[in-house]
């Protein structure tokens, strides 16, 4: 099915959701992010693609996601779901600043122009996102003339923060090494005394060249490197990507695959779910609340090796389905660990809703308003304690969700109270769903071939993974040749809004307000 008006064509992707894409002009581009904010669409991705090598230039996409029809808008009207528009570039041009429609658009277009040189126009913020001292001015890692590595320039590069004044006014710089193992990121704070007036955040210091390695190696072959993108989400990772690879190629899997990467999908937000809760509880000084979660998460991992081979469910889904199939046995211990870790799970609810100190901690602390979560673009676990009912898994469901009547948790108060109760009945939901899943596996074959490409193909992958919904787009040509591949982490929409939930709140207060929401910093710095 194809629309088309003023030469362009609006075309539907094959696939388990409803997903459309079109090679758009300027005015076009400006016209659709226009009408996807009126209609209170999103923002879920902006990257570019290099097309010089076939005389075709710069291309920069965007893609948004609706749950109503678009309309005002004539080669769109009628669409929603995921909208993917495509706009070359010639040499030189510049593409129009989606800034104005969308808060998270700013980061996505300053790296844009670190990958390959491309800016938005008259953007207010042209800092470089990417770009340390580690890259010559004129290196763009994705243009396809660029060498395989940067030399270094220098130790400093003049990233200029914003400054508060005020009288009392201080800075706390914090990072971008920090005292135990998590990945490095720069937090900035303006403060009067313990009370933060502002927090600005610099990221990007764990640049891997995943999306320069992906051209390098095949189709068929890049789902382990998707699923090493942010390692807490390899299911979400490896599962979108391959939905791009077999949406690309028109390649149905069967329903038995599709059943069993729900359970791998669901018994990863359960193990997330469990570590955060328990990292939490240690962060109000509750040992108790992390040593119970941690032996809660410790045993899922232990029964994810033995059934899968990996305890963190890497390289379980390839290409065409599943590695490996479950059987009676298996999908028995899954409904079984399911029944051990419910009354636990509930028991420990209870000890974090009635313990004051907790609680004192919790309630009020890092509040992000429904109203700033819309307009900041905020999505996935932290949105939906923000008050907005989204999730891909009922919004834009692929099987097997289609049939296993998600419920969606969600609560009103946007601050660490309520993204604590979301996780809590999130996970018991998640619980619910494996206990259905193992209970009825549909019969068939694990995993099909995937045809090889004939010709160049454009593939989408969108997945609810724990975090938020994770996207992957994937161009394609003959002998399996990966042009573009771009995976996208919710954690560029929300790591903005943290530096607003921490507003008012004191000091003490921010490593709590960042582990409710818990990003990824490794997953928007490909």
């Amino acid at each position: 099915m194809a629309h088309s008006d003023r030469d362009v064509a609006v075309d539907r992707l094959p696939g388990p959701f409803e997903a459309w894409s079109a090679r758009v002009d300027a005015t076009l581009w400006s016209q659709l992010a226009a009408e996807v904010a009126r209609k209170r669409g999103r923002l879920v991705a902006l990257w570019g693609t290099d097309h010089t090598d076939s005389g075709a230039g710069v291309r920069v996409s965007a893609a948004y996601a609706l749950l109503d029809r678009l309309e005002h808008i004539p080669p769109f009207d009628g669409v929603k779901g995921l909208v993917c528009a495509h706009l070359p570039l010639a040499s030189g041009d510049s593409y129009p600043d989606l800034w104005p429609h969308f808060a998270a658009a700013n980061r996505m277009q300053r790296a844009v122009y670190d990958m390959l040189g491309v800016r938005a126009q008259h953007a207010v913020d042209e800092r470089p996102w990417l770009r340390h001292e580690a890259w010559p001015a004129n290196y763009f890692p994705l243009r396809t003339e660029a060498p395989e590595r940067a030399l270094p320039v220098g130790d400093e590069d003049g990233y200029r923060f914003v400054q508060v004044a005020g009288d009392g006014v201080h800075e706390i710089p914090v990072g971008p090494i920090h005292a135990g193992i998590i990945e490095p990121g720069h937090f900035r704070f303006s403060v009067v005394g313990e009370k933060v007036l502002r927090l600005e955040q610099r990221l990007g210091y764990v640049h891997k060249g995943i999306e320069r390695r992906f051209q390098q190696m095949g189709a068929r072959d890049a789902f382990r490197l998707a699923g090493r993108v942010s390692g807490d989400s390899t299911v979400a990772y490896a599962w979108a990507y391959c939905m791009a690879l077999e949406n690309a190629a028109a390649c149905a899997i069967t329903p038995r695959a599709a059943a069993l990467r729900a359970l791998l999908l669901e018994r990863e937000r359960v193990a997330n779910h469990l570590g955060d809760l328990g990292a939490l509880g240690n962060d109000t000084s509750l040992a108790f609340g992390w040593s119970q979660f941690s032996r809660l998460r410790e045993n899922c991992a232990r029964l994810n090796q033995k059934l899968f081979g990996h305890r963190l469910l890497m390289d379980c889904i390839v290409p065409g389905g599943v590695a490996i199939d479950l059987d009676l046995t298996g999908a028995a211990a899954v409904i079984e660990q399911c029944d051990q870790l419910l009354p636990e799970v509930r028991a420990l609810r209870a000890v974090y809703d009635e313990h004051a100190g907790v609680q004192d901690r919790f309630m009020g602390t890092g509040i992000v308003t429904p109203e700033l979560a819309t307009r900041l673009g905020l999505c996935g676990l932290a949105a939906r304690a923000s008050g907005h009912a989204r999730d891909l898994r009922v919004d834009s469901p692929c099987p097997p969700y289609d049939a296993l009547g998600v419920n969606v948790a969600t609560a009103p108060g946007g601050d660490v109270a309520a993204r604590v109760a979301v996780r809590f009945d999130e996970l018991f939901e998640s619980l619910r769903l494996l206990r259905a899943l193992g209970a009825a596996l549909p019969a068939g074959e694990p995993r099909v071939e995937v045809p090889q490409f004939d010709a160049e193909r454009f593939g989408l992958g969108w997945i609810e993974g724990w975090r938020g919904d994770v996207l992957v787009a994937l161009e394609c040509g003959p002998g399996d040749r990966i042009r573009r591949c771009h995976c996208h982490d919710p954690s560029w929409q929300n790591w903005p809004v943290l530096e607003h939930a921490v507003i008012g709140n004191i000091v003490p207060d921010f490593p709590l307000i960042n582990k409710s929401f818990n990003l990824s910093y490794s997953g928007q710095d490909l």
